[in-house]
């Protein structure tokens, strides 16, 4: 015995007879969505977008206020991060991108971003060594703020601290 299913497309449903205006389609793009997952006490954070990992870690946790020299708490989570790019990164390029938050001149917050990404660098060089990556630091200042520094007119400084980051961005392997 054979059983067949004849599905037949839903007409599209017509305005009553006494309904008055335009009727237009709504089309919204689909974003996509990126899965974080932050540290209890929000000093770092994993993100995953395809097979593009980045790892942020705050500035205050790695460098004093105004300063790019590494603390050495700093070393210790660099390192636990070079070990996730070891283990589970693919070889290729490895990002090194410093932000800050929205205090100081754009020059002056380029500045720090970018010496602050080069500290990083130099760390993270001498723990890839054997990795067979390449690294490029670079510095983004307030241009790409993770979360608003200001809401409703008003400086928000548990945002803040989470834009002053250095993100360590690379690829996982398949």
């Amino acid at each position: 015995m054979a059983l067949a299913v004849v599905l037949s497309p839903t007409p599209a449903p017509s305005a009553p007879a006494d309904a008055t205006g335009v009727i237009e389609d709504l089309v919204l793009p689909v974003e996509d969505i990126v899965g974080e997952v932050e540290s209890m006490d929000g000093t770092e954070s994993e993100s995953k977008q395809d097979r593009q990992v980045t790892v942020a870690v705050t500035s205050d946790v790695l460098f004093a206020l105004d300063k790019w020299q590494l603390t050495g708490e700093a070393k210790e989570r660099l390192a636990k991060v070079a070990g996730k790019v070891k283990a589970e990164g693919a070889g290729g390029v490895v990002k090194i991108e410093g932000h800050t938050d929205d205090q100081g001149t754009d020059a002056y917050n380029r500045t720090l971003s970018q010496k602050r990404a080069q500290a990083v660098e130099e760390v993270m060089r001498g723990l890839l060594a054997p990795a067979g990556v390449t690294l490029q630091a670079q510095g983004y200042g307030e241009s790409r703020p993770k979360l608003p520094n200001m809401v409703d007119g008003e400086p928000v400084e548990g945002n803040r601290a989470k834009n002053r980051r250095v993100e360590i961005v690379f690829t996982a392997k398949q």
